[in-house]
Parts: structure tokens; sequence; C-alpha cells
């Protein structure tokens, strides 16, 4: 009995032991589990942590694509309006200021330096626009008398204009460097060196502190400026630059059927000028009946070295007479392209009026023509030109 107990007591301890280590094992499994699982979590933190770090840096990246594209998108705008600007640079607008010519020259209003002529009133001016006012009031004063018409006022500025402010034909640098009022009055006026816009411009002015309408004209292309002026309610084209030097009348108070042989400007804008009462070669035309005289004609207005060669047939004339002298005229020009004594260029049209046409005549002389008022070299210099050459550079050939 005492043995049967011995060992259910020896079986309950081995059970107790057995529970005992199989509690002490499972104990141990779910610390190893814990274990595991901190480190599983602390793995998954650092993942995540990585995670989010790749997230800031894919951010960044993408916010600077963001910069990049936003800075492209400023480039391609760049790009496009410069486009745009290069494919509209030639491209004709609608108005009178404000436009460039020939990619360089403004055209600028001349109005508040004609309204202060007016008023007498220059305190809105600066220092410039008061010189400039001085020196256009100089001349006016000298030129225009009050019993004149305005077709005589306006003449009396183109031949002023034309005949003083060529530029020195000489070799001597007298003019200091003006191209930055080379397309304003300012410049014209203090240095007589201007280009078309300059000249346009002056004349302009001019026009507005006698009150006679002016407009600066330009053609579709932008590369050459004149006037339209008007005179007694009817427009008339005025390049001064084309005459300037020579006062030729060559492209003084012409139509448009005249001017369009030269120019094309926007028609849909600027006035029409049809009238040919104030037009040059109208006003001066010489009667003439024999289509077979403008040979002769125009021969004595080459050897007098004018700038118009204007003759008024009357309303018998044919299409078969326009025809001939069509063709004499084209011979003519043809012969003096091929070299001669005069050099210069002529364009010719019939103009339409009252009591039959007026064939007009233009005529552009270039400079260095024979009558040029350039010096020249004194016959007994040569000889010395040759020696002082030969001694510098005797021992080179050429």
């Amino acid at each position: 009995m005492k043995k049967t107990s011995k060992l259910l007591i020896s079986a309950a301890a081995l059970i107790v032991t057995a529970a005992v280590a199989a509690g002490a094992f499972f104990s141990w499994r779910a610390s190893e589990q814990i274990a595991l699982s901190k480190a599983a979590q602390e793995e998954l933190q650092n993942q995540v942590a990585g995670l989010q770090t790749d997230l800031a840096g894919v951010q960044g990246n993408l916010s600077g694509m963001q910069d990049s594209l936003g800075g492209m998108q400023s480039d391609i705008t760049e790009v496009r309006e410069n486009v745009e600007e290069q494919l509209h640079a030639g491209e004709d607008v609608s108005q009178e200021d404000n436009v460039v010519i020939a990619g360089s020259y403004t055209i600028v209003s001349t109005l508040p330096i004609s309204e202060a002529y007016i008023s007498g009133d220059t305190s809105a001016l600066d220092d410039k626009q008061k010189e400039t006012l001085d020196m256009a009031s100089a001349i006016l004063e000298k030129i225009i008398t009050p019993d004149m018409t305005d077709y005589e006022k306006e003449k009396a500025v183109y031949v002023w204009m034309t005949e003083n402010l060529s530029s020195d034909p000489g070799l001597l640098t007298v003019i200091p460097g003006t191209q930055a009022d080379c397309d304003n009055p300012y410049g014209v006026l203090k240095y007589h060196n201007a280009v078309c816009v300059g000249y346009a411009t002056t004349f302009r002015l001019f026009m507005q502190m006698l009150e006679i309408p002016c407009m600066v004209c330009h053609n579709t292309e932008l590369f050459h400026s004149w006037d339209l002026v008007q005179i007694e309610g009817s427009w008339y084209h005025t390049d001064i630059y084309s005459d300037v030097g020579s006062a030729s009348f060559a492209h003084f108070n012409m139509t448009d059927t005249m001017f369009s042989r030269d120019q094309n400007w926007n028609t849909a804008f600027f006035p029409a000028a049809n009238d040919s009462k104030y037009c040059y070669v109208c006003l001066n035309a010489v009667d003439e009946t024999d289509i077979y005289n403008v040979p002769k004609a125009l021969r004595a207005a080459l050897d007098a070295h004018e700038g118009v060669c204007s003759l008024r047939f009357g309303s018998s004339i044919t299409e078969t007479d326009a025809q001939i002298v069509q063709n004499m005229l084209d011979n003519i020009s043809s012969r003096l392209s091929e070299g001669s004594t005069y050099e210069m260029s002529m364009m010719w049209n019939w103009m339409p009026v009252d009591d039959g046409y007026v064939l007009a005549i233009s005529i552009t002389w270039y400079d260095g023509q024979e009558n040029s008022d350039s010096p020249e070299i004194p016959d007994d210099a040569y000889e010395k030109i040759d020696t002082a050459v030969s001694d510098a550079f005797g021992d080179i050939t050429y």
C-alpha cells in the first residue's frame, strides 16, 4: 500500500514536473514569438521609414520636375513669342505712330512740339524738344510768309528740306555720331543726317506747326516711310527722303496711282490720294499734241537735271498712242542703262485729268552725278602723290 502511494506520488511529481517543464517550454516559445514579433515590427518600421524617405525623395524629385516643367513651359512660351515676333516682324499695322521701320527706327509722335508752337506754352517739353522747337521755328520764320496758301507753305518746306538737309558729301567727318537721333526731327535739324523716318517726321512736324493735316505713312514691308499731306481737303504723297539734296519734285505731291509704282501701303487705313489738283506733275505739265515729241522733251529735262518731265495731252489720246509712248520710253531707258552721262532712274505713268491725260515721268538722280560739288584733286598734286607713295611702298609691287 505504501509502495503504491509512493508510486502515485512519484507519478504526480513527474506529472507536475512535466507540467512545469511544459509551461516553461511554452513560456519560452511565447517569449521567442514575442521577440520575433518585435524584431519584425522593428524591421517593418525600418521599412516604413525607408519608404517614407523614398516617398520624400520622390516628392522632392516631383517638385524638381515640376520646377523644370515650369521652366520648360516658360522657355516654350518665350520661343513661341520669339517665333511670332519673327513671323510678324514685317507685318503691317493699322496705325501711324509707334511703328518700327527697318527693324530699328520708330515713328514717334511730333504733336507735343507742334502743339507747344501753336499754343506758345512749352512747359510740357523736355530740353531736347525745346531745342527742336527752336530750330524748327527759326526755319519757318525764314521761309513762310502770312500771305502764302497751304500749298505754297508746303512747297516752301519741301524746297528748304530737300536743298538744305543733304548729308555732307565730303570725306572730312564734320558730323558727330547721330545714329540715336537720325529718326527724329532733333537729329535732322541739328545734324542734317537722317534715315527716311527722320525726314518724314520732320516734314510732318513742319506741317503740324503750320496747321496743315499730315500723316507719316509707311509701306507694308515696314522698311520705308514718307508723308501724306492734305491740301484743301485732298491728300497727296510727299517723299522728302527720296528727293533730299536735289529738290527735283520727283516725289512731291504724288497721287496713289503715281506712288504705287514705287511703294505699297495699307490703303484701308491711310487716306486715298486721288486728286490731281495739287499734284506737282499735273500742275506743271506742258501742253503737247504730238506723242513723238516725248523723247525730245525728256532729253531737255535730263539736260536741265530736272526731276520731273510732264506732258499734257488732250482727250484724243488712244491706247495705241499710249503703247507707242511706252515703247519709246522703254527704248530710252535701255539706252541709258547701257551707260551714259545721266546717273538716274525714271518711272512713268499716265494720269487722267479733267480734259485728257498727263504723261508723268519722275526722274531720280543718284549721288555722284556729273555736277557734283565734290572738290577735284589739283593737277600738280598727282606727281607729289606718286613720289610720296613710291618712297614709302616702292619695294612692294602689284
